[in-house]
């Protein structure tokens, strides 16, 4: 549901938004406490110094969008969605960027965000949304848990792209997964 608050879109335990430069303080010191949960999975910005360029890139807006995951009643920062390398055109597609953070890990608050991501990026550019037609999400296969998120949120796995990513000092296999406007979602 869209609100008239500060969130973009607001469910019952988090709402999203965009990054702002004020939050690299809480957003880096909650990246540092979550090194364990995110290695070898993804590096996200993990100082000041590298935080503010990577806010300033998905404030940008197109061809990318960053959501920082809130828990409603504190405002404590939870994880990010971005919707990375959106192309236009015919194609109408992104590529999901996720991670949560360690305090607020396996507590459901990334599946809820990510419906809330999903309607948005689908919801029609009139009414605020991005007017996608199709997210992507490219997973290790080893990494469980995201699998089992994009499952749940209604993702169908598409294949498997050996040496997809460079992650972790290594070129990695990825699982594509996608969902489309028209699929139904959880």
């Amino acid at each position: 549901m869209t609100t008239t608050s500060n969130y973009l879109r607001q469910g019952e335990r988090v709402g999203l938004r965009p990054f702002r430069p004020a939050d690299g303080p809480e957003f880096t010191a909650r990246v540092r406490e979550s090194r364990r949960l995110h290695h070898p999975w993804l590096s996200p910005p993990a100082t000041i110094e590298e935080y503010e360029p990577y806010a300033a890139r998905l404030a940008e807006g197109d061809p990318r969008a960053g959501f920082l995951v809130c828990e409603l009643g504190t405002g404590a920062l939870a994880g990010f969605v971005n919707i990375n390398n959106i192309v236009r055109g015919a194609f109408q597609c992104g590529a999901l960027g996720y991670g949560a953070f360690a305090h607020a890990a396996g507590r459901g608050l990334m599946r809820e965000a990510l419906g809330l991501v999903l309607a948005h990026a689908f919801a029609p550019a009139a009414a605020g949304g991005l007017a996608l037609h199709r997210l992507e999400a490219n997973i290790q296969p080893a990494n469980a848990a995201s699998i089992a998120l994009v499952r749940g949120s209604g993702f169908r796995r598409e294949g498997l792209s050996p040496d997809f990513l460079h992650v972790d000092g290594a070129w990695r296999d990825h699982e594509r997964w996608a969902i489309t406007a028209e699929m139904p979602r959880a």
